[in-house]
């Protein structure tokens, strides 16, 4: 049996079981820190990471409070995308049917121009007075500076005899109150002689117009059958 006896006074026992792994003392080593900078270097480290540490928390925080709006954004983004795009591709289908309409329109349009013509022109033709010509005046398309063409108005010219002036008159006064003619003017009559006998010949020139829709009578489909028998 062995004794051990410290003669040092104020001397610390040795704990048994020999060297060993113990955590250090940080106020000691705080204690030990003389130097101002080092401190202030810590403690600037100290309170830089603590604020990095708060604006992170605080940023992830917002973030994650923002994703749902985000998501509803992206959404509505995309449904505005689609609007757009079927917006634009109505009005190509718009424009595309507009210039067939218009097509449609002119075509329709200059079918009916001498029907119209000469049904009005038999309908204000007084009595015993005839028709010897109906002709076209020929006219130039006009060509704006855009490169538009206007279409040159449809002009006619009637040839015709009469015997007597007052029927000469009432009809160049029935041609030009026709709601399809305009611009109806006359440069006079002179007397010829036609199979042995004395009349007044006649020309008279007009522009075809469109008439107003005020001035056409529209008739019920029934009312066309019920008088076709």
């Amino acid at each position: 049996m062995k004794i051990e006896i410290n003669l040092l006074p104020g001397g610390k026992k040795k704990k048994p079981g020999g060297a060993g792994l113990a955590m250090p003392n940080f106020g000691e080593l705080v204690a030990q820190i003389k130097d101002p900078l080092l401190i202030g270097t810590v403690a600037a480290w100290v309170v830089g990471l603590s604020v990095i540490g708060l604006v992170w928390y605080t940023q992830t925080n917002t973030l994650n409070a923002l994703q749902p709006r985000l998501s509803e954004v992206q959404r509505q983004a995309r449904n505005f995308g689609q609007m757009i795009a079927e917006k634009e591709r109505m009005g190509v289908l718009r424009d595309s049917l507009v210039l067939e309409l218009d097509a449609i329109r002119s075509i329709d349009s200059d079918r009916f121009v001498w029907p119209h013509i000469m049904e009005e022109v038999t309908r204000a033709l007084p009595e015993f007075t005839w028709i010897v010509s109906l002709d076209a005046v020929n006219a130039v398309d006009q060509v704006l500076e855009d490169g538009t063409i206007v279409a040159a108005p449809v002009r006619f010219t009637i040839d015709g005899r009469t015997p007597n002036m007052q029927a000469f008159t009432r009809f160049v006064t029935r041609l030009q109150d026709s709601p399809w003619f305009s611009n109806v003017s006359t440069s006079g009559t002179n007397t010829v002689v036609e199979n042995d006998r004395t009349v007044r010949a006649f020309q008279i020139t007009g522009t075809y117009q469109v008439a107003d829709s005020a001035f056409i009578r529209t008739v019920p489909i029934t009312e066309l059958f019920v008088e076709g028998g």
